[in-house]
């Protein structure tokens, strides 16, 4: 059974909410999503709400899924601060990573993006960082792994498995921050 500490629940809550707002208010997702800089539709307050806003049911299910499953430990670990600042540091980081690879090898790509992916593959690394040697029960297949491996096959899977419309670079983009804002963390 999962046990939701007061940071994630309330993360958890605010995707769902968010998500059937955008079920009923017509041109609140594109609101929402981070738009390229080089549009008009670029906001900079995007950076911080593309990652509650998600694209389908599945996209926020397996988010939030995530999200229950690993986030607690480290809200526990680390305290409701600590943890909400790792979260939005590898959130916003994401997307600003997201960002400037598309400026730079995409300058023509105009789309947006929208999730909590970037976020949740930061809470990945963290996890793995943090608990190595964790054993987590996986639904499909039913094993076990240790939490460092499974930051590895998860990280494959987002790149090996998924198609046109998945942000890649944001995923990257939550290890790269969650990574980096660890290691100043440690020292």
């Amino acid at each position: 059974m999962l046990r939701l500490t007061p940071v994630v629940r309330n993360i958890i809550i605010i995707n769902v909410g968010v998500f059937i707002i955008q079920s009923l208010v017509p041109g609140f997702t594109e609101l929402l999503s981070l738009w390229n800089p080089k549009t008009e539709a670029f906001r900079p307050y995007q950076l911080f709400t593309y990652m509650f806003a998600h694209a389908d049911f599945f996209h926020i299910f397996f988010n939030m899924l995530v999200m229950a499953s690993t986030a607690p430990i480290l809200e526990n670990f680390w305290g409701q601060k600590k943890f909400l600042v790792f979260y939005l540091v590898t959130g916003i980081g994401a997307g600003v990573f997201h960002l400037l690879m598309h400026l730079f090898f995409f300058p023509g790509a105009y789309g947006s993006m929208l999730g909590a992916s970037g976020a949740v593959y930061g809470i990945l690394m963290g996890f793995g960082m943090m608990f190595p040697n964790m054993e987590m029960r996986l639904l499909i297949p039913p094993v076990s792994i240790k939490a460092k491996y499974l930051v590895w096959v998860l990280g494959a899977i987002t790149f090996l498995l998924s198609g046109a419309g998945v942000a890649h670079f944001a995923h990257l983009g939550g290890i790269i921050f969650a990574f980096i804002l660890l290691r100043i963390w440690r020292h």
